[in-house]
């Protein structure tokens, strides 16, 4: 695979991640605590469903790229 296909691939990705990111915030089953002094947020469902699109992603572009 050449340099030049990873890197526009890899541009692809981060986009795609980030636009899922920006659109999406915070989904059921994060887990966000908010006290006093104090804020807790870890985003678990997110991160779930961002593996599974990256995944996703990696395959497609791995079966293409052959």
């Amino acid at each position: 695979m050449e340099f030049g296909k990873i890197l526009v691939f890899m541009g692809i990705a981060l986009i795609v991640i980030g636009l899922f990111i920006s659109y999406v915030g915070r989904l059921p089953g994060d887990i966000y605590i908010k006290k006093e002094n104090f804020t807790f947020y870890f985003p678990i469902t997110t991160s779930i469903v961002l593996s599974i699109l990256f995944s996703l992603l990696l395959y497609i572009f791995s079966r293409f790229f052959r």
